[in-house]
């Protein structure tokens, strides 16, 4: 694209700069470049020669000129201009036709414009959601589905081989899954008639939410009275409870996954691990590398031997029982993951930053490259309603459950879309009462829009003046010389670079706010039309409007583009 274009020529400048012996340079530093908010300070900007300012010791504005004056300039070259201003910012005026070069590219790419091979192929492993199979996927777990799917959108798009992969917490050692086993029994036999075995309190192992009633439900209904008489103290009972219950969330987990448009390639149950045998070699792995020691009857892993990795204190790996722990697990997972992939990102809640250096440290005391495992942590997901924030508590039965309480609320466009709306490290607060809104203040609505009127504009052609979407490449497009056709054309040549940032940086709210920012230079460049004929779509000048067909519908494609890799709805009609 023109940004990498000029990025190049500026880094060649300077390369040729630093050879010469004009800057004093051991080596060129990467180029940024800005548009600038005015037209008069040209379509690009960088202040390159600024920040090399303290290392050569001399003036920016002197840099600047070092520069410019090895840019080509003219004929050949996608620059008509290059200015310095102020302290020594360098300006670039692009020529005229370069505005109808974006739109030709996008016209010849189609679903494909915004795509590349910067990721080179690479098999990257992307683990997400992953919630314990003892409950009903929540709105928080929303959040880790949104992030991940779209992380996975990005990353295919960039060039990399992608696997989806969902991992099922159901250890037979876990404590959790074991209680939730107990409570769908006490449930069970509540349907039958009996009361629950307590007249205080709740015990705390005890899980209260509704849908427990439900799982119970479901056991009663496929097998009746068969369990009535069964001890919640026998192991037996437990496990049994235990596994059809898993059964029946897990089914419930993918409806409601498949519902936010969420599919996974794999569905890797911990379990696997114990039963052949994994965990128990990633264990002796460990011994034998000497990343390993005896005290007080169990078995600790010297994660203090990776101090750059971060973990302060040793972990128990085994414990005096014969037990494995959970990082035992996380070790004889992330080596399978490693063995299949060349990067393995993990999208965990910020409740599990404390695992981040244990499980980092794992792989390397196995002999893997630690950089070969990213963790992406997300904060927490507040929902507003009617002006009030929602509460909601596993343990105290008010769980708000992904599809019921927010896709059912709002749709699955407007709750992928708010999830996005921000950063994963920050927190994220979801107003229900603005997702079901159908004005501009709405940010789903108001991108959505904007492909609807396209659609609109590109019909009127059609129906009133007999003229469809000309091609880019039979099109006059030097006649778009309007500010408002120019500023939409720049936004639009910026969505590759954006994808690729995106998927690099692991930070999917860039495609949300572009897409806002998209539709807002539309709805201003369609706005004018309204305001002033001359400028409208359908105007009187046939070439002028058939340029602005092929504008309009190189709008439309980049937006269609952008709204599939979030996963959601290009509508024809709002």
């Amino acid at each position: 694209m023109i940004k990498d274009q000029l990025a190049a020529l500026l880094t060649a400048a300077l390369e040729e700069a630093k050879n010469a012996g004009d800057l004093p340079l051991e080596a060129v530093p990467p180029v940024t470049l800005e548009m600038p908010r005015s037209r008069e300070h040209g379509d690009w900007a960088t202040s390159v020669a600024l920040s090399l300012a303290s290392a050569t010791k001399m003036k920016p504005r002197d840099i600047a000129a070092k520069i410019v004056a090895r840019l080509p300039v003219g004929d050949g070259s996608p620059i008509a201009r290059a200015d310095i201003a102020g302290p020594g910012f360098i300006n670039l005026t692009l020529r005229p036709d370069w505005l109808g070069d974006i739109l030709r590219r996008i016209g010849a790419e189609g679903d494909a414009y915004g795509r590349s091979d910067a990721g080179g192929g690479k098999k990257v492993l992307v683990e997400f959601v992953s919630t314990n199979p003892n409950g009903p996927i929540t709105v928080a777990g929303g959040r880790n589905a949104a992030i991940g799917d779209v992380l996975c959108s990005l990353l295919e798009a960039v060039g990399c081989q992608v696997t989806r992969e969902y991992y099922v917490n159901d250890a037979l050692n876990s404590a959790q899954m074991n209680n939730f086993g107990r409570s769908v029994f006490v449930r069970y036999r509540e349907i039958l008639g009996h009361p629950l075995p307590w007249t205080a309190d709740a015990p705390d192992w005890f899980y209260a939410g509704d849908y427990i009633a439900d799982v119970a439900r479901n056991v009663e209904a496929m097998y009746g009275t068969a369990y009535e008489d069964a001890d919640i103290d026998d192991p037996e009972t437990v496990a049994r409870f235990r596994e059809m219950s898993e059964s029946g969330m897990i089914a419930q987990q993918k409806a409601d996954l498949e519902a936010f448009g969420v599919r996974f390639d794999v569905w890797f149950h911990e379990s696997t691990l114990h039963k052949d045998g994994r965990v128990q070699v990633a264990v002796e792995t460990l011994k034998a590398r000497g990343y390993t020691y005896e005290k007080d009857g169990a078995l600790w892993f010297r994660t203090t031997a990776f101090p750059e990795l971060g973990d302060d204190k040793d972990r128990v790996i085994v414990r005096a029982d014969g037990a494995p722990t959970y990082i035992a697990g996380d070790a004889a997972y992330h080596k399978d993951k490693l063995d299949r992939a060349d990067k393995a990102l993990n999208i965990w809640g910020a409740d599990h930053a404390g695992y981040v250096a244990r499980t980092k440290a794992a792989v390397a005391a196995m002999g893997y490259d630690p950089a070969r495992v990213d963790v992406l942590l997300y904060q927490l997901v507040h929902i507003m309603k009617n002006g009030e924030e929602v509460k909601s508590s596993k343990r105290k039965g008010n769980v708000l459950e992904l599809k019921s309480d927010l896709i059912d609320e709002v749709g699955r466009d407007a709750a992928r879309f708010f999830y996005l709306m921000r950063s994963p490290n920050s927190d994220l607060l979801i107003d229900v009462d603005l997702a079901k809104k159908t004005e501009k203040d709405n940010p789903v609505y108001y991108v959505q829009y904007a492909h609807a009127r396209i659609i609109q504009a590109v019909d009127k052609a059609r129906e009133e003046r007999g003229v469809a979407v000309p091609r880019a490449a039979e099109t006059d497009l030097s006649l778009l010389t309007e500010e408002t056709e120019a500023d939409l054309i720049k936004k639009l040549s910026e969505f590759p670079d954006e994808v690729r940032l995106a998927a690099q940086d692991y930070a999917p709210q860039r495609l949300t706010q572009y897409a806002r920012d998209r539709a807002a230079v539309f709805h201003g460049f369609y706005d004018a039309g309204n305001r002033n004929p001359a400028l409208r779509v359908v105007c009187e000048d046939e070439p002028t409007m058939r340029a602005r067909l092929v504008l309009v519908n190189a709008t439309r494609l980049v937006l269609r583009n952008v709204l599939t890799l979030l996963g959601l709805s290009a509508p024809d009609r709002m």
